[in-house]
């Protein structure tokens, strides 16, 4: 984790700017934008070729309580409640502090960016936070989606945003949420499914004879869409494959920035102030080895360019990284496909498959050892705990063909699509029998039909006993919405033949990272502020402490900090 030391600046600059945003993604066009709202000069500098980071990648929901579209979606909200709901779930993990910062500022921060930019949310009438039971806990309107962006308003610059992951892709490009799912699953069914199918499609048609993906974006792609848009717009200047190498300080104040740019290093002066987003350290082996549970593999979602450059430049210039969190990733059930050329594809089993009827997971003893369909982080959390006593990584994703064919699993897609290039690749396994499919897993067949006839017997009496699967409003929100009467996350497991994946603990983003205030500014070992130095998303340590409370914990605080250190170093 041995990084750059931070320069004395040069006696000359070859450019002069108010802000520099060292990463394009949620937290530095944020703060970007702010700053230029409010009569900053500002330059946003990013190491990929790409804008976007993370969010781009990202299922794109945003968590802000107490806003007056969640109000407006039926869910009237308090920061009192919300507070409260925090203090349940991330308790000392995170300080009052930062918690009511985060709280109060969200609202704010989301009406000042739609009436200034083209960031626009809706609220979701219902979507359950991760913890419902919990007191302070809302079943809606705090989780918000970004609307859907017609990305050929990008023009020329449409090419640079950053691609979505293939899984939230069909067709080979045409991006799709999970309504759009079910109406493309129940095109032969329903009139308005297929009215809204056929619209998709031919929409999608239309753009690849012009563009290499479709250009109807929503999910975090229209979130990262948006705000690129509000960029240009504002004519911000993005440096893409401009990595930054040091900071500059002088008499203990950062002043400035050297970026590696067209074979050269440029250095940058910023009057006001550097804001580090670059989206954490989900690629750094150094630092995932010292802070994440182990067995630690390769498997995070984050874009490959995220390696803990913010981190490493913070603490050059005297930041702390915090380690000591509930968790120090924010975890996910990961399956890998390798392909022929060696590359290895990435699948997030995120709020799919694992909540609905007729899926159990099993760990290295053919037994189950958690609620299927909690939180992707709890099944995460889950994997690591199982772990400790019985081989759990990777677990089994098991299913029988008649939920393959219903609902897929992993990169086998639902609706009967064809399957046998992944049973092939090893991907998919296939079993004529439990024991045929346990044989190949290296499970104990026995132990695995006593654990599936156990699981059935409460399928069919509607309560799980053992791990309580469909037992809150969370797990039945992402249940068979067309269960009405009965538990929507429990079937049997019974027509042959019988599939399995394996799933390993990976991570949609690192959740430790630079020590900051409320303000998002840099904190130095003694808890001062380090002048001219802010840290947002993913490399400011988690305002959640490493918890997971809701939909959208990363990129609501994201855009919250972000705009906050954009109006500090603004000095609104």
């Amino acid at each position: 984790m041995s990084g750059p030391a931070a320069d004395a600046p040069p006696a000359t600059f070859d450019l002069e700017t108010d802000v520099i945003c060292v990463g394009a993604g949620a937290g530095g066009m944020s703060a970007a934008l702010t700053a230029s709202i409010e009569g900053l000069a500002a330059i946003i500098v990013e190491k990929s070729d790409k804008v976007g980071g993370s969010t781009a990648v990202s299922g794109g929901a945003v968590w802000i309580p107490n806003t007056d579209r969640g109000t407006a979606a039926g869910h009237p909200d308090n920061v009192e409640r919300a507070k409260l709901y925090l203090d349940r779930i991330v308790g000392n993990w995170s300080s009052d502090a930062m918690k009511l910062a985060y709280l109060e500022a969200g609202p704010r921060m989301l009406d000042y960016l739609e009436r200034n930019t083209e960031l626009r949310l809706a609220a979701r009438a219902y979507s359950p936070d991760y913890y419902p039971d919990a007191e302070g806990a809302s079943l809606g309107g705090r989780a918000m989606d970004p609307v859907a962006f017609d990305g050929r308003r990008l023009g020329r610059h449409f090419g640079t945003l950053r691609d979505p992951l293939p899984e939230f892709t069909v067709l080979g490009g045409m991006m799709v949420t999970m309504t759009d799912v079910y109406h493309l699953l129940g095109v032969t069914r329903s009139l308005a499914s297929w009215r809204h199918g056929m619209r998709l499609v031919a929409r999608y048609a239309a753009d690849r004879l012009r563009h290499h993906r479709g250009t109807r974006l929503v999910l975090g792609n229209a979130l990262a869409a948006r705000l690129y848009q509000s960029v240009l717009d504002r004519e911000v200047p993005v440096w893409l494959d401009s990595p930054a190498r040091r900071l500059l300080v002088e008499g203990g104040r950062v002043v400035g920035l050297v970026v590696a740019r067209e074979g050269r290093e440029v250095a940058i002066r910023a009057r006001r102030g550097v804001v580090l987003a670059t989206g954490g350290f989900p690629h750094d082996p150094e630092r995932r080895a010292a802070l994440l549970p182990h067995p630690v593999g390769p498997w995070s979602m984050a874009p490959a360019d995220n390696t803990g450059d913010g981190l490493r430049l913070g603490e050059a210039a005297g930041a702390v990284v915090r380690s000591e969190n509930a968790a120090n990733v924010f975890h996910a059930p990961v399956s890998l496909l390798e392909k022929p050329d060696g590359t290895v594809l990435r699948y997030p089993h995120l709020v799919w498959e694992r909540a609905k009827p007729g899926l159990i997971a099993v760990n290295g003893a053919a037994r189950r050892f958690v609620n299927e369909s909690t939180s992707y982080h709890e099944f995460g959390l889950a994997m690591h705990e199982s772990h400790r006593s019985v081989p759990s990584i990777p677990a089994f994703l098991i299913c029988d063909a008649d939920f393959l064919r219903r609902w897929g699993l992993g990169l086998a897609l639902p609706g009967g699509r064809p399957f046998r290039k992944l049973v092939k690749a090893g991907y998919l396994v296939e079993g004529r029998t439990l024991d045929d499919l346990a044989r190949q897993l290296g499970l104990d067949g026995g132990v695995l039909g006593e654990t599936v006839a156990a699981f059935n017997r409460d399928a069919r009496e509607g309560r799980d006993a053992a791990f309580g699967k469909g037992g809150d409003a969370y797990n039945r929100y992402l249940g068979d919405p067309t269960i009405k009467d009965g538990n929507p996350c429990l079937g049997t497991v019974e027509t042959a033949p019988f599939y399995a994946v394996r799933v390993y603990p990976g991570d949609i983003g690192t959740a430790g990272g630079i020590v900051t205030d409320e303000n998002a500014r840099v904190l130095d070992r003694n808890g001062e502020p380090i002048p001219g130095l802010y840290a947002a998303g993913n490399d400011m340590n988690s305002v959640m402490g490493g918890t997971y409370p809701g939909p959208g914990i990363t990129l609501g605080p994201a855009l919250t900090f972000g705009w906050l250190a954009g109006r500090h170093l603004a000095g609104a």
